[in-house]
C-alpha cells in the first residue's frame, strides 16, 4: 500500500471510530518496527519524524525508508512531520513525499505564531496535505530542547488561532508533558472548553505515560491523534542496553538491530491496541 494523505487518514479513522496514533522514528530500525507494529494490529498510524531528527538523515531518506516499509503493508499509514521548526522543514518534507505536516512556532508570541503557522498552512493545502499547528507550551523534553514551563492553552485564542492559521488539527497543552521525566496531569475540563470553540479535531503531544482511560475520556472531546515518542525510543535502546550489560564485549550488531525492531513493534502494537480498545 501506498502512504496514505493525511485527510483521507484522518477520515478513515473517524468513520471507524479510531484514534490515530503518532510514532516518533530516528533511524531505519526504528521505522520498519514501527510500521510493524501497526500492521500487527491492523490498525491505522503515523510514522512521523521531527526536525531535529532530521539532521541525522534527511527527508527525502526517511520518505524512501517509511515507502519501503509499507510496500506490502494492507494498514493505512502516513508520515508525519513532528514540532516542523522552520518553513523550508515543511517545504523540504513536501517536497520528500510526506502526506502530513506539523508547523510549530508555539515559542513565538500569539500573531508571529500564527502568521508563519499560516503562511505554512497555504503551501501545504496547495498539495492537499493537512496542517498541525500548535497553541501552549508543554513542559519537558522534546529530543534536545528542554521547556520548564506548561502553558496551558488558552480558549479564548482558540477560535481566533484556528481561523487565522487555516489550520486542519490542533495540538494543545492540558496538562501532557514531553518525555518520561515528569507526570502528566490531563485537565478535561479544559480540553472540553477547547472542543466547544475548535472548528478542527484535537492532537495531544506527550502521550508516553498518559493513562488509557485518560486517553479514552480525551476521544470524548474529538481528540484525533497522540504522539508517542519515548515509549518507542526506550523500547529500542533497551535492548542495546540491556545486551551491553549481560556482556560488555557484545558486538552482534545485527542481530541486536533485528531484536530492536521487534521491541519497537511490540511496544507500537501495545499502544496502537490499547488506545482503540475502548
Amino acid at each position: 500500500m501506498k502512504l496514505i494523505n493525511g485527510f483521507d487518514l484522518m477520515e478513515y479513522a473517524r468513520e471507524r471510530g479510531h484514534i490515530l496514533p503518532a510514532f516518533n522514528t530516528t533511524n531505519m530500525e526504528m521505522t520498519y518496527g514501527i510500521v510493524k507494529g501497526l500492521q500487527n494490529a491492523e490498525l491505522p498510524g503515523y510514522v512521523q519524524i521531527s526536525s531535529n531528527n532530521l539532521r541525522l538523515s534527511n527527508p527525502f531518506v526517511i520518505a524512501d525508508l517509511v515507502r519501503d516499509a509499507v510496500k506490502d503493508s494492507d494498514t493505512p499509514i502516513g508520515l508525519h512531520l513532528d514540532h516542523g521548526k522552520s518553513f523550508a522543514d515543511v517545504k523540504a518534507c513536501v517536497d520528500a513525499g510526506f502526506t502530513s505536516i506539523m508547523i510549530d512556532m508555539s515559542h513565538l508570541p500569539f500573531e508571529e505564531n500564527m502568521r508563519q503557522s499560516k503562511r505554512a498552512a497555504e503551501y501545504c493545502h496547495l498539495y492537499g496535505i493537512p496542517v498541525e499547528v500548535e497553541l501552549g507550551a508543554l513542559a519537558g523534553k522534546e529530543d534536545d530542547i528542554v521547556n520548564e514551563d506548561n502553558g496551558k492553552t488558552d480558549p479564548k485564542q482558540v477560535p481566533i488561532f484556528v481561523e487565522g492559521t487555516g489550520c486542519d488539527t490542533l495540538a494543545v497543552a492540558i496538562g501532557n508533558v514531553h518525555g518520561l521525566g515528569l507526570t502528566p496531569q490531563i485537565d478535561i475540563p479544559l480540553l472540553e472548553e477547547i472542543r466547544q470553540v475548535s472548528k478542527v479535531p484535537l492532537v495531544l503531544h506527550g502521550g508516553s505515560g498518559i493513562p488509557k482511560e485518560t486517553i479514552w475520556e480525551c476521544k470524548k472531546h474529538n481528540l484525533v491523534k497522540i504522539n508517542y515518542g519515548s515509549d518507542v525510543r526506550r523500547a529500542f535502546i533497551r535492548v542495546f542496553g540491556e545486551a551491553y550489560e549481560k556482556n560488555h564485549g557484545e558486538f552482534d550488531l545485527f542481530r541486536l538491530s533485528m531484536a530492536a525492531v521487534e521491541a519497537v513493534a511490540a511496544k507500537t502494537q501495545e499502544l496502537v491496541t490499547m488506545i482503540n480498545e475502548h
